[in-house]
């Protein structure tokens, strides 16, 4: 009798659309689509349809043919480092970036924790430093720096415009000198055999020369707050919506973030009313994004996002987002993709 993980293991959550990416990654490197696929059981057909799903296992078999085939162990790395905004189906976070670049990584993170779900990642902050570790939810045993790679990789690619000098600390060993894994992403620090495998990012002190008049004023309105030393509740409200983004989920409580911002529960409710806002209506904004993020790009169950965006059961996340939007989550997705 099959055990629920090895069910879930069936359920298709990944999109075909990062194998396809892979395959043409590979063949550019002379490698076969039907040497990649041969073990995997997936018809190159399936891979041809843009709406077509894979399941975990199916993921992992592909990925094992990947890791054998690859003569370069720096290849998964790089293969992340194709994979940017447009490739995860995030355009449009592009503009979000460019006008606020704490946010964006957030929302990469969140993002991915769902829409790519074969690693998990915890997200840190303290300051302007970004720190994000990869934990293995599957039990992908040795295929584990393969994913941690092409994860690292894709996060350097679509973080790289806002952060700067990146630690990749790996909990696996490498036979190449860092030198060489410092040709694909120069002036980063890369460690090996370290205890978690995590990168650390601290946001670059002023923003690159995109003639962004609203990245200028943001930038020189935090420069002007860090020097007065005097957090504003405009300040304490984009603080809270940082910390609102990377983890939305049920340990997400005006308790537990004011304790994060070293601040009472009634300090922080003060800044937020002075902001004319609450943590409540800040909270169910984000999940509401997040969750037609969700619901029109990625093909999650529903019980996975309701779990992830905090809520008991399917049942009060269909009864928030109909409060939220006047449509039931199945009625968006379905919209979207009719």
């Amino acid at each position: 009798m099959e055990t629920s993980s090895e069910l879930a293991r069936e359920v298709p959550i990944v999109s075909a659309r990062y194998a396809r990416m892979l395959i043409r990654f590979l063949e550019k490197r002379g490698v076969r689509c039907q040497s990649l696929l041969a073990k995997t059981g997936i018809a190159g057909s399936t891979l041809e349809n843009p709406d077509a799903w894979l399941s975990m296992n199916q993921t992992i078999e592909i990925l094992r043919q990947t890791d054998w085939l690859m003569t370069d162990e720096r290849a998964a790395f790089e293969f992340g480092q194709q994979l940017d905004l447009p490739s995860h189906g995030l355009l449009g976070f592009a503009v979000l970036g460019q006008q606020h670049p704490r946010r964006l990584v957030g929302m990469i993170v969140q993002y991915l924790r769902v829409g790519l779900p074969l690693m998990d990642m915890e997200l840190e902050s303290s300051g302007s430093t970004f720190r994000i570790k990869l934990v293995d939810t599957w039990g992908v045993g040795d295929l584990q720096p393969c994913l941690s790679k092409i994860y690292m990789g894709s996060i350097h690619r679509i973080s790289c415009q806002v952060c700067s000098h990146f630690r990749f600390q790996f909990n696996f060993p490498s036979a190449l000198p860092v030198d060489e894994w410092q040709l694909l992403a120069p002036g980063c620090d890369f460690e090996f055999n370290a205890a978690e495998t995590e990168v650390t990012m601290p946001l670059k002190e002023a923003p690159a020369p995109n003639r962004n008049d609203n990245l200028q004023f943001l930038m020189a309105r935090t420069q002007h707050q860090r020097v007065r030393g005097r957090p504003s509740a405009n300040e304490t409200l984009a603080q809270v919506r940082d910390l609102i983004m990377s983890q939305p989920g049920r340990p997400c409580t005006t308790e537990n973030i004011a304790r994060r911002l070293d601040i009472s529960a009634r300090t922080l409710r003060q800044h937020l009313a002075s902001a004319n806002t609450s943590f409540r209506a800040l909270r169910n904004e984000i999940r509401e994004n997040f969750a037609t993020l969700y619901l029109q790009d990625t093909n999650v169950p529903l019980e996975s996002i309701a779990d992830k965006l905090g809520f008991s059961d399917q049942a009060g996340f269909t009864k928030a987002y109909r409060s939220w939007t006047g449509k039931t989550p199945g009625e968006v997705r379905r919209d979207h993709r009719e």
